[in-house]
């Protein structure tokens, strides 16, 4: 029987090397995925049905790899926890961005005009988020955030994971540094967190899937400075940046930061209880 290897327990070089290549492989693949599904794929159906298996194949692939570097079972996706965890944190994603919402409508900066519903397009981003969410949560807490914790301690994992969360976003359109460091706060720490005291990856998926898909295709936000082209409501923004996000979209907002900290505070605090 092999023995499991703590990323701890591992030579300095071995670790790195999981560390580097376990990413750089899986934002491959992220981007492969992406790539190939849009080549592949002439309908919305088969679209949509090849984003989930992409996302499907890339949780099989990180089971395979983590075995292989590690050997240990990927108790981070257990099939026991996939329903609860899934749906648990896609419930508190579309959550999340509800309160985020809530807020700007009191604050006068949000207003919904009209509907419109379109359930083929609505099917293909919910299976393309699904896709992002997967991969994202892969790279960032999968491997970045839980190698570094394993070696040195949480904290440090913590705060390196958001920052480099963040740091990448500044790739996209509309980016800034503080659109950066708000993402770093308000889903970089969330979902580490999260991940720490679910023990699982499923409940990070699940609430990065919701947010995403609530924001940009059913309310209109740009998803991280990228437009939709359908959106299920049409909405009127007024106000501030600040409270709107501006062009990068809601993540960007304060009131967005704001909801993120809370969050993790309060998952932090269940996690010292569950600890005791």
């Amino acid at each position: 029987m092999r023995k499991y290897t703590s990323a701890a327990r591992m030579p300095l070089w071995k670790w790195f090397l999981c560390l580097i290549f376990g990413a750089a492989i899986f934002l491959g693949l992220y981007v492969g995925s992406q790539y190939a599904c849009a080549v592949i794929a002439s309908t919305w159906w088969q679209q949509a049905l090849c984003l989930v298996v992409a996302g499907v194949v890339g949780l099989f692939l990180y089971a395979v790899w983590t075995n292989l570097t590690e050997h240990r079972p990927v108790a981070e996706l257990s099939m026991k926890r996939l329903l609860p965890g899934l749906g648990g944190g896609f419930l508190l994603g579309v959550i999340y961005f509800g309160c985020v919402v809530g807020i700007m409508a009191l604050l006068g900066s949000f207003r919904i005009t009209e509907a419109h519903f379109d359930a083929m397009a609505l099917v293909t981003y919910l299976s393309y988020f699904f896709l992002v969410a997967v991969f994202e949560e892969i790279v960032f807490r999968g491997v970045l955030f839980r190698l570094i914790d394993d070696r040195w301690n949480t904290a440090v994992a913590l705060i390196i994971s958001a920052l480099v969360f963040g740091a990448v976003h500044l790739m996209n359109p509309g980016a800034t540094i503080w659109s950066a460091v708000a993402i770093a706060i308000e889903a970089g720490l969330l979902f580490g967190v999260v991940y720490k005291c679910s023990g699982n990856l499923w409940v990070p998926i699940g609430i990065h899937w919701a947010w995403n898909f609530v924001q940009g295709p059913v309310l209109g936000f740009a998803v991280s400075g990228n437009g939709v082209e359908y959106k299920v409501f049409s909405t009127v923004l007024t106000g501030s940046d600040w409270v709107t996000g501006g062009v990068f979209g809601a993540e960007a907002s304060l009131p967005a930061v704001g909801m993120g900290l809370l969050l993790t505070i309060i998952f932090l605090c269940c996690c010292k209880k569950d600890e005791r």
